[in-house]
């Protein structure tokens, strides 16, 4: 048996951005404009969220002022969309950290990324037209990171949202299956290392593909049938 593995070498990289699904963050400011921003510090679990943002972020700031937004999310189709909302911000003037790394104000990030704008059914900000997948949400509580640490205590927030809505593609559907998503069908926009990337084709069988998707139902779906 052959015993020999590539050797292990510590590193510090600045970001640990290993891959994960692009979101088009689209929430309203304070005029009732729509602000949209491109981010993908976040993960799911049953029908909540949650999102990994600057706390002095526009978007960070129109979301705790109005509890609401929604998380959009790209296909790979959409790479080149996404790329014209990199280095801009909502926020005027620009904050000093990111006017170091080059942003610079944009009033209408829809316009700017020539994305369409679709009015919501349970919240202010819209939809986004063009993406495959959009989830409606709230807020429900706010997690501060890095609180022990005093450089960087107040930087950094998370925010876990519920869902209320989630709107999709019909072409991403499960043939023969009303609340589905294909994965052989949806193509996500990923982001590893500051770098977009597609989804590949399945490499392996999944043993937990095997549990049927409504044993993971979450008692969250029956809240958000309540709410129109």
């Amino acid at each position: 048996m052959n015993t020999t593995f590539p050797t292990h070498t510590a590193i510090e990289p600045g970001i640990l951005y290993f891959g994960t699904p692009v979101v088009l963050i689209s929430t309203s400011n304070e005029d009732g404009s729509a602000n949209l921003a491109p981010m993908s510090s976040a993960f799911w679990l049953g029908w909540r969220a949650m999102l990994g943002l600057g706390a002095r972020s526009k978007t960070t700031l129109n979301l705790l002022r109005t509890r609401e937004c929604v998380l959009n999310l790209p296909s790979s189709a959409m790479a080149a969309a996404v790329d014209r909302l990199a280095l801009t911000t909502g926020s005027d003037p620009v904050p000093p950290l990111k006017e170091k790394r080059g942003y610079f104000h944009v009033a209408d990030k829809f316009g700017r990324a020539g994305l369409t704008p679709v009015p919501s059914e349970t919240v202010a900000p819209p939809r986004v037209a063009e993406c495959p997948v959009a989830m409606e949400v709230v807020l429900e509580s706010v997690h501060p990171f890095a609180e022990d640490d005093e450089a960087q205590r107040g930087g950094i927030v998370g925010l876990e949202v519920r869902v209320q809505r989630v709107f999709v593609h019909d072409d991403i559907r499960l043939p023969g299956a009303d609340d589905h998503v294909d994965p052989d069908a949806w193509r996500p926009l990923i982001m590893s290392f500051q770098k977009l990337y597609g989804l590949g084709p399945q490499v392996h069988e999944s043993t937990l593909a095997r549990i049927p998707e409504r044993m993971y139902r979450s008692p969250d779906i029956e809240r958000a049938r309540g709410v129109s």
